[in-house]
């Protein structure tokens, strides 16, 4: 069955720490993983090699949702993350690996996603998009430096 990889890049003025621990909090995660139009909903979440992520997407507009999981495969704090995810719709089948590699630079980190096993019938253009937006949220959560 063919599948899809993609690659993005980013640099974020935030922290390796701080952008490390934005995609393993769950209420990070519902804050700027889910796409615009979507909300966002973790079940389950173990973050340790070995352990395991259950989460929903539904679309905000329609009430449809679809829900997925997989396991942590290498946690190396404020450098990589390494899962796996597939989805439960036996329509969106297979195990995608995703692998989130962090790096200070002089202005934040570099963020660089690669994410492979993308079931066909998901275009490769759709994923990207959805990235973005969710990269988007992603530094309009972790740049903010806000006191106490």
């Amino acid at each position: 069955m063919p599948t899809n990889t993609i690659h993005l890049h980013r640099v974020l003025r935030a922290t390796p720490d701080r952008i490390y621990r934005a995609f393993l909090d769950p209420d990070a995660m519902t804050k700027w993983l889910p796409p615009h139009g979507f909300t966002g909903r973790v079940h389950h979440l173990e973050a340790k090699v070995g352990g395991t992520y259950r989460m929903s997407f539904t679309n905000f507009s329609t009430g449809h949702g679809h829900t997925f999981g997989g396991e942590y495969l290498e946690l190396v704090p404020g450098e990589c993350i390494r899962h796996t995810d597939k989805f439960d719709d036996p329509n969106l089948p297979g195990e995608m690996h995703t692998t989130i590699s962090l790096k200070a630079v002089s202005c934040g980190t570099e963020v660089t996603i690669v994410q492979e096993g993308i079931p066909e019938v998901i275009p490769p253009e759709a994923c990207h998009l959805g990235w973005q937006e969710s990269l988007l949220l992603l530094a309009q959560l972790v740049e903010p430096e806000i006191p106490d």
